[in-house]
């Protein structure tokens, strides 16, 4: 007797391309978990010299260079290991403070830093597979974009929060990072002074984004901003510019509230 039912499907298989796939981006969003928690860690650990090493967005863009680089594959796997590694960055940060600290506050900056992530992750992630087995330009674009970020952290340091120390750090690792991954004296160059325009660039997009409440408000004179930041334990007092609590600052556990005066 026929049951009217047709043959029973087998249930799909990942094929090896795909398996491995969603094994890099497992491995890679456990590597940012852990990159989060290390950094929050280090924090409350580290002297107020060093502070900047740990609480800083081109820390996790190298880990998601990193990753990329391991994937090796520039495309699509590429990008979910850069951005897995960038979220889980994200989320081990905010969930060891969340868990082990005083808490992570509101959800403003961690959705903040988890847009960020969202467009840093793919960069970055392309940009290590691209060093690994690009060719051409390609295989000099991706340590400048690294050497980029650093190199915006040590211009913002220097020109706007006056922290010559940090700007000093962050410029050496700027131009270390193409003269190091370079695999030529061409690209040694190349890379050299493409990491000097992409920090440019990339610090006066900086300071496009710290334009941003001014913007949203339509107001073009000096004004008196009341905002609230996170700082780390033990930590150097903030300098009052508005971006640096804002945004750099804001990755941390304990609750600061302030009043400055911004100036466009």
């Amino acid at each position: 007797m026929s049951t009217g039912r047709g043959p029973r499907q087998a249930p799909p298989v990942l094929t090896a391309p795909a398996r491995s796939s969603l094994s890099t981006t497992g491995f890679a969003l456990l590597a940012g978990l852990l990159v989060g928690a290390v950094t929050n860690v280090l924090q409350g650990v580290l002297p107020d010299a060093l502070q900047a090493i740990s609480n800083s967005g081109s820390v996790w863009s190298a880990a998601a260079f990193a990753a990329g680089a391991l994937a090796r594959v520039p495309g699509r796997v590429a990008v979910l290991a850069g951005t897995a590694t960038e979220v889980g960055a994200v989320v081990g940060y905010y969930a060891y403070a969340e868990l082990v600290r005083d808490g992570m506050g509101d959800l403003t900056y961690p959705l903040f830093w988890l847009a960020l992530a969202l467009v840093a992750g793919p960069i970055f992630g392309t940009a290590g597979a691209w060093w690994r087995t690009g060719t051409g330009w390609r295989r000099t674009a991706g340590p400048a974009l690294l050497g980029g970020v650093f190199g915006m952290d040590a211009l913002w340091y220097q020109v706007v929060l006056a922290h010559h120390g940090d700007a000093i750090g962050y410029g050496v690792v700027a131009v270390l990072i193409p003269l190091a991954l370079g695999r030529n004296l061409r690209d040694r160059a190349v890379g050299l002074a493409a990491t000097v325009v992409l920090s440019v660039l990339a610090v006066l997009a900086l300071w496009g984004l710290s334009t941003l409440p001014v913007l949203v408000t339509g107001q073009a004179q000096q004004r008196t901003v009341t905002w609230t930041t996170r700082a780390p334990v033990g930590s150097r007092t903030m300098n009052g510019d508005l971006l640096d609590s804002a945004i750099r600052w804001s990755r941390s556990s304990v609750a600061l509230s302030t009043t400055t005066t911004y100036a466009p």
